[in-house]
């Protein structure tokens, strides 16, 4: 399997997400830079509306990169939900973000790891059992292909496992991903690039 069908695999499963579902009428994660600001210029003045706002737009993203990265759903939801209240704090502070949109995922990625580095102090389910994407809702019979794939993906190492999930998932540029999770562009590309031709093999070799 090229490269590229890779690609096309991961771009035909959807990500799993247990969140309550938003209210997509209204905003979403890839509407443009501008309305980002909007939004974030909002929430800097405190309108209530603009937190509901923000969290039908990005609560899925959110969650779908924590649960990537950490592999609980229990994990992932109090991790969207500790965004939020950073959110809140750092209300005053949003007018200065540039890109609201990598900002949120930088906080979620910080989030997350927080939770790797605690995770020695009590038992959690493995990254292995969780479903980090499903079937096409148009081709149900895809489930155990969609099972495969996340186990598959689980082999990873989670900062292969995470530029994976911002590429295909969060339609993030290169640029974004280093921006996100610290690194030049260059490295944001090549650990992508590592990560497929992984998975290419595991695919190739899986039974």
């Amino acid at each position: 399997m090229r490269v590229s069908r890779v690609s096309r695999t991961m771009r035909a499963m959807p990500i799993v997400d247990e969140l309550p579902p938003p209210d997509t009428s209204t905003l979403s994660f890839d509407m443009s830079r501008a309305d980002w600001l909007e939004l974030f210029a909002d929430l800097a003045d405190g309108h209530a509306s603009a937190f509901e706002q923000l969290y039908d737009a990005a609560a899925q993203r959110l969650y779908s990169l924590a649960l990537w990265l950490t592999g609980s759903q229990e994990d992932a939801a109090d991790v969207v939900a500790e965004t939020m209240v950073r959110v809140a704090e750092q209300r005053h502070r949003l007018r200065a973000v540039w890109d609201p949109r990598a900002w949120l995922l930088t906080v979620s990625r910080r989030l997350s790891l927080d939770v790797l580095r605690r995770r020695s102090r009590r038992p959690l389910e493995p990254i292995e059992a969780a479903e980090l994407v499903a079937a096409p809702d148009d081709d149900p019979a895809r489930t155990v292909d969609a099972r495969r794939v996340s186990a598959l993906l689980a082999t990873l190492p989670s900062h292969h496992r995470e530029v994976v999930y911002l590429r295909h998932y969060a339609d993030c540029t290169f640029a974004d991903i280093g921006r996100v999770v610290g690194v030049p562009t260059f490295t944001a590309a090549s650990r992508y690039r590592l990560a497929i031709r992984r998975l290419r093999r595991l695919l190739e070799d899986a039974p």
